[in-house]
């Protein structure tokens, strides 16, 4: 019977730039970061000033920013500013979730990792520790089209802490909840005890745990490796008050932008970039600037999370 591949044998597919290389060696903390925001999140140049303030919020909260990508068919974990401009210019990128993921590497494909494909190179590679937007969930209407992100499942078996503003608030969230319960998947809400919803500090619901600081939540990391396949940890922290669009408001731009997909039988992997733009052109933009506002606020505490764990 053939053995089922340990991380070990993916090394000679990870290109670890300088920066992060170093940073391991050194016993310092680093953040991984994902690359779907870079070619499907914003436009040129946008998405290359918003990918390195975010690396600049992390060093300056003393960790190495690691931003994975696909590239000449190697995981490319932490890229230098030639490799981010050729990445976000590139054109017909794969947008690579588990399934996906492979396929780009054996083709030579360039790839931007979703939160599943990121946590799965991001583990290969050693980081614990990744901070991302909001994460995928079950869809509005699943129990009919059955459609829910890879990310749920990633959690369930990948033991790598995920730093978000909770779900993307377009998504069923009671639902995925549910669905992060029974895969096993601790859900922490950061200094509050509501879940947030993304572009909203407030979602209506009541999270399933809260801790108060990054050495509270690095505690309960470094018990969950004491136990073998404990899969991931989803940290929900809430958007600053001063960039959210609050819920009530939030809610007719997210069921208009939901009318706007179906009656254009948007289905699959399109609805969540299709309600997105929609979303955009409904908020005259707000949504993108809360969007940034988000990635930065959870990489800052992704970086304070890394550095309880070195």
């Amino acid at each position: 019977m053939t053995k089922p591949a340990s991380t070990a044998s993916l090394q000679d597919l990870i290109v670890y730039n300088d920066e992060v290389r170093a940073a391991l060696d050194a016993g310092k903390p680093v953040v991984a970061l994902e690359s779907t925001i870079i070619t499907h999140g914003m436009p040129f140049p946008r998405n290359v000033e918003t990918a390195r303030q975010v690396e600049a919020d992390i060093r300056a909260e003393g960790a190495v920013p690691a931003t994975i990508a696909l590239m000449d068919g190697k995981i490319m974990v932490g890229l230098s500013d030639a490799d981010l401009d050729r990445l976000a210019q590139a054109e017909d990128v794969m947008k690579c979730s588990r399934a996906d993921l492979t396929f780009a590497l054996a083709t030579g494909r360039y790839g931007a990792t979703t939160v599943a494909a990121t946590m799965m190179a991001a583990h290969a590679a050693g980081l614990k520790v990744f901070a991302t937007g909001g994460i995928g969930g079950v869809h509005k209407g699943a129990e009919l089209s059955f459609d829910i992100s890879a990310d749920l499942d990633e959690l369930g078996r990948t033991p790598v802490c995920v730093v978000s503003a909770g779900a993307k608030a377009l998504l069923d969230i009671p639902k995925t909840l549910e669905v992060l319960e029974t895969r096993g998947v601790p859900v922490i809400a950061y200094g509050t005890k509501e879940l947030p919803a993304f572009w909203s500090r407030s979602s209506g619901l009541e999270a399933p745990y809260s801790l108060n600081s990054a050495k509270e939540i690095g505690a309960l990391l470094k018990m969950r490796e004491r136990f073998a396949d404990h899969g991931g940890v989803l940290v929900a922290n809430p958007v600053p008050e001063t960039d959210e669009i609050p819920r009530a408001e939030m809610t007719g731009y997210i069921d208009e932008a939901i009318r706007m997909a179906e009656a254009q039988n948007i289905k699959g992997k399109e609805v969540t970039p299709v309600v997105l733009g929609a979303i955009l052109d409904l908020t005259n933009g707000r949504s993108l600037e809360t969007n940034i506002a988000l990635v930065r606020n959870n990489a800052r505490l992704a970086a304070r999370i890394a550095a309880t764990l070195v």
